[in-house]
């Protein structure tokens, strides 16, 4: 059974497709194509198991296929010209139509090429992870990483359609679904605690891929995000609070390299720290925060910060954020559980407890 829920964006509006077999079904694909011209990218792992399934539905269009190397250190703006490469060999239009096959890399990566090319080209996301499928390839946010920051060279440009195989995830590994799950968690973190108790009570399901467990997680998350960008698109007020733990987790990423942790692990950390600093300012109490670190545990998620990042490694690279202004460092934190702050200015003394004492062994 396909469930079909639409990010309400006036004329950039579009449909999310979510159930078993989507890639088997063509015309999900072929009803927002506007010209022949097609350009696929994927990555070296995905191609062997879904390019073929795609192509498919394509055999009628002028077709190319971009094949990318694997990981989160790829996403740079010197791989990203290998499509603008195929794109202009092939001399196609600014009608042509970008489809992204692939985890979040590729969707960021595949997005910012599509909002370049020609000053904007549609494109369509075919999200294979489930972190992609239940966050980043709904939304907009594209972009790629810098030597020093994450996702600090980028675009908002929305995909034509975003189409979610829940069938994909058997070929999934497991660190791979649990860094999916964190960014699950996070919805029910920052205003659903409804759905956080749910994910509480059925997290061995979703750990051992449970379809309608699976099935569910991605829909409410998927419902979640696009009320969420519905309200704000460009992050001017509410769509904030969807980088809880974020900041914490980009400084991860970029201190230790990119790729040694997945986003979604970098996350989890990021999150408990904001969930330690949450409580340090009086909001959360004790036993909430371990409540959260005890699921992200479950999840099979780490939650605590690498030795080698020191407390002012972290302050010298939270310092390169989005959401800070004139240089002051600013946080989405918890003012309980369900229930997220707008980015807020943090006092560094407490700041500095979290980051010197949480995780840190006595």
């Amino acid at each position: 059974m396909m469930k079909t829920i639409e990010v309400q964006l006036g004329d950039r509006s579009y449909p999310i497709y979510m159930g078993s077999d989507c890639l088997h079904q063509a015309d999900l694909l072929t009803r927002h194509i506007k010209s022949r011209q097609v350009i696929i990218v994927t990555n070296e792992t995905v191609a062997p198991l879904y390019l073929e399934k795609v192509q498919t539905h394509l055999q009628q269009y002028e077709l190319e296929v971009v094949i990318l190397p694997d990981g989160e250190k790829y996403k740079t703006l010197t791989i990203m010209d290998k499509i603008f490469d195929a794109l202009m060999t092939r001399k196609f239009s600014r009608n042509a139509t970008l489809i992204a096959l692939g985890g979040g890399v590729i969707g960021d990566i595949s997005g910012f090429a599509a909002a370049c090319y020609q000053r904007g080209i549609p494109f369509i996301q075919v999200p294979t992870t489930l972190l992609a499928q239940v966050d980043s390839s709904v939304g907009g946010k594209t972009g790629v990483n810098h030597a020093k920051g994450k996702n600090m060279i980028g675009a908002f440009y929305q995909p034509q359609a975003v189409i979610i195989d829940v069938e994909v995830l058997d070929t999934l590994d497991d660190r791979q679904l649990s860094a999916g799950i964190a960014e699950v968690i996070k919805y029910g973190l920052i205003r659903d605690i409804g759905f956080f108790n749910w994910i509480e009570a059925n997290i061995e399901k979703i750990i051992a891929r449970d379809k309608g467990s699976l099935i569910y997680i991605i829909e409410k998350s998927c419902h979640n995000k696009a009320e969420i960008v519905a309200a704000d698109e460009r992050e001017s007020g509410i769509r904030a609070i969807l980088n809880l733990g974020h900041t914490f987790g980009h400084a991860i990423e970029t201190g230790v390299g990119y790729g040694k942790y997945l986003h979604g692990e970098a996350v989890a950390i990021g999150t408990c720290q904001a969930a330690d600093l949450s409580m340090r300012l009086g909001w959360l109490k004790n036993t909430d925060v371990a409540r959260i670190i005890a699921l992200f545990k479950k999840a099979g998620l780490p939650t605590e910060p690498p030795e080698n990042l020191k407390a002012q490694d972290f302050i010298d690279l939270m310092a390169v954020d989005k959401k800070n202004i004139d240089g002051n460092i600013r946080l989405i934190l918890l003012n309980e559980i369900g229930k997220a702050t707008l980015p807020l200015d943090v006092d560094r003394a407490p700041l500095l407890g979290t980051l010197n004492e949480y995780g840190r062994s006595k």
